[in-house]
């Protein structure tokens, strides 16, 4: 069963609600972060995929999320300013979101992704293809900037 983003709707930075299918046409990775979290380094690999991805449509979409061991306690403001200042990171957050459990979007659609199941850590990432077919679940332990996920990246932008 393949999983769509594209009419799933998530809160933006300023509140708003957003369409994930408003990114139609780019490839996708969309990443659960926390600013206390023993993954939370990967956040420099992040930002150096949209550098490198970027000019081909590629993004890479934040959502914070506290459900693990309380890692992501700040606003979404003191979130911004410790991405930026500690990994120079700028990609797209979005407002705090639940990954487990009582899930809020993306993570309700995306955990229907197979293999199917709660997000069971921070750093967690789905890559989307460019129609928003989820085709790539890689859990906490793949680096961003490992050959697996520079891989699948490359073979979404080529498709």
């Amino acid at each position: 069963m393949s999983v769509n983003v594209n009419d799933v709707v998530v809160r933006a930075q300023d509140g708003s609600s957003q369409k994930l299918g408003e990114f139609a046409g780019k490839v996708l990775l969309i990443v659960n972060v926390a600013s206390r979290c023993g993954f939370t380094k990967q956040y420099a690999g992040l930002q150096e995929l949209q550098n490198i991805y970027s000019s081909q449509d590629f993004l890479v979409l934040g959502f914070p999320c506290n459900d693990f061991g309380g890692q992501e306690p700040g606003t979404l403001e003191e979130i911004k300013s410790f991405c930026a200042s500690t990994y120079n990171a700028s990609f797209t957050l979005f407002e705090k979101v639940h990954a487990k459990g009582q899930t809020t979007e993306p993570y309700t659609t995306l955990n229907a992704a197979p293999p199917a199941g709660d997000v069971e850590w921070n750093f967690e990432k789905f890559l989307i293809a460019k129609n928003g077919n989820v085709i790539g679940r890689f859990k906490s332990a793949v680096d961003p900037e490992s050959v697996e996920l520079k891989a699948a990246i490359e073979d979404a932008l080529a498709a």
